[in-house]
């Protein structure tokens, strides 16, 4: 994984001390706390090698400095159009391939905050199952998701045979990769593959919304959540119950605990000023 590359302390005087340059995407940093990744690899987004190292990169520097929130976009036409099929060839490239995806998106999804898609236009093949690594995923009506690597003569390496099923159920999963039929916006929502749809002028100004409103929150006890909702899904109900106790348990170690309840005694819920730690 990306955020394994480097010790989390040694990583803070690194990226602290001088961000990265990149030049297939760019990172934004929000006063109101929400930090914005946009995909900017041409005009259809390839994930090429390259953009996939700069991806593990930027979740790498995010994780040293965390915002309170962030929002993962791409081009107005297309978020991201999938793999770079010019850099395929034989088994040794996909061996290659394959876990760059992986470490990229899992990177995302491992953030201990709130991560947000905005998708306009195409999201197709590595561009999907990018965003099916975030927590939540807004729509442009002008979306379209699909796992279109079957009319290629493969199958999705990057994550979208897994997280595609666990979000949209194994049957739909199935259809989808086996027809690589794609999936407008409409029914996207409908399925649960989109969480928001809006207008295409709305897209970017509903996802930093939200992700200013979430950023304002207890952010520790948000990365607990996370953290107990997505290892639970990889286990029996049981064992994650036991997961949820236990986050039950550290999150009274937090500041933000003692404020939220102070708060609720004296004042009512939704009053909290919480300071993140």
């Amino acid at each position: 994984m990306c955020l394994e590359q480097i010790p989390s302390s040694l990583a803070v005087g690194i990226w602290q001390a001088d961000e990265m340059a990149y030049e297939l995407l760019t990172l934004e940093r929000r006063d109101d706390g929400v930090a914005v990744v946009t995909l900017a690899n041409g005009k259809v987004n390839p994930l090429s090698r390259e953009l996939l190292r700069e991806l593990c990169q930027v979740t790498v520097e995010l994780a040293a400095d965390l915002p309170g929130a962030v929002v993962l976009t791409g081009g107005e036409r297309i978020f991201a159009a999938g793999a770079d099929i010019s850099q395929f060839g034989g088994q040794e490239e996909a061996a290659e391939i394959g876990p760059l995806f992986h470490d990229a998106i899992g990177a995302f999804a491992a953030l201990p905050r709130f991560v947000i898609a905005a998708v306009s236009g195409y999201a197709l093949g590595g561009g999907c199952e990018l965003a099916l690594g975030c927590d939540y995923r807004i729509a442009s009506d002008k979306a379209v998701f699909g796992q279109p690597e079957i009319l290629l003569g493969i199958i999705p390496g990057g994550g979208g045979t897994q997280r595609l099923a666990r979000v949209v159920g194994p049957s739909k999963a199935k259809e989808m990769c086996l027809t690589g039929r794609q999936v407008k916006a409409d029914e996207a929502l409908q399925i649960g593959l989109a969480d928001e749809v809006v207008a295409p002028g709305e897209l970017h100004r509903r996802a930093l919304a939200l992700a200013a409103e979430v950023a304002k929150g207890a952010l520790q006890a948000q990365a607990i959540t996370k953290r107990v909702i997505d290892s639970g899904l990889s286990t029996s109900l049981n064992a994650g119950l036991a997961l949820e106790r236990e986050g039950f348990v550290e999150v009274f170690g937090t500041d933000d605990s003692q404020i939220g309840v102070a708060s609720f005694l004296a004042h009512g819920p939704g009053k909290a000023e919480f300071t993140g730690a």
